[in-house]
């Protein structure tokens, strides 16, 4: 008789401990998962330079491209240079009005290139603090403050430049791009009518040239 409660006990435990291991491959359905799907979504990015940056991230930056940075104006109706200038034929913009745009994106190009790579140097910095295995909290601090001070300077100047263009064109041009664009009909059918929310309506109207 003891043998046997002895042999139950070892059956049980056996039971208990086989359940135990295979609950962490089981979801909260009860449905068995892949081996696969416990990986983490980042595997693989641990081989970046810049693990924080994509290649195709640290490609547009390197190149001066806005990078999204200036969503703010672009889907607020305030255009950039370099789609001004792809779509100068379509909106109208004069030889002259041409002639300051593509001097408007030179200077924002090459200030971007120089701002990008510093913001991908603060970027790389704090990469190499932890691959250094020395940490402490105020260089930590310190390296975080310094990247988002250069992504801040890279934004702002993506951002400063679409509004400088509303020194150059139109509001009729204004209207045109953004038709073009498909962007908001509120912006599009009458810009000086319509301010968009969040605008100082004088300061916009001004930008604008409305009368």
């Amino acid at each position: 008789m003891k043998h046997l409660i002895a042999s139950t006990t070892v059956v049980l435990a056996f039971v208990v401990v086989s359940d135990a291991g295979q609950a962490q491959t089981h979801n909260h359905a009860g449905h068995r998962l892949p081996a696969s799907d416990v990986s983490s979504p980042y595997a693989g990015q641990q081989n970046r330079a810049i693990t924080s940056l994509s290649a195709d991230d640290q490609q547009a930056i390197a190149n001066g491209e806005g990078w999204g940075l200036a969503k703010p104006a672009e889907l607020n109706g305030v255009p950039g240079p370099a789609h001004l200038l792809e779509l100068a034929k379509q909106i109208g913009l004069t030889p002259e009005q041409v002639e300051q745009v593509q001097r408007l994106f030179k200077d924002m190009k090459a200030q971007a290139i120089a701002l990008g790579n510093e913001y991908m140097a603060t970027e790389k910095a704090i990469d190499d603090y932890f691959r250094g295995g020395k940490l402490d909290d105020q260089t930590l601090r310190d390296l975080v403050d310094r990247a988002e001070q250069a992504r801040a300077n890279l934004r702002f100047l993506h951002l400063s430049y679409h509004h400088r263009t509303l020194d150059v064109v139109t509001p009729e041009q204004v209207a045109q791009y953004n038709k073009l664009r498909g962007y908001s009909q509120q912006v599009i059918d009458d810009p000086c009518a319509n301010v968009p929310a969040g605008h100082d309506p004088a300061m916009f109207r001004k930008h604008m040239g409305c009368k």
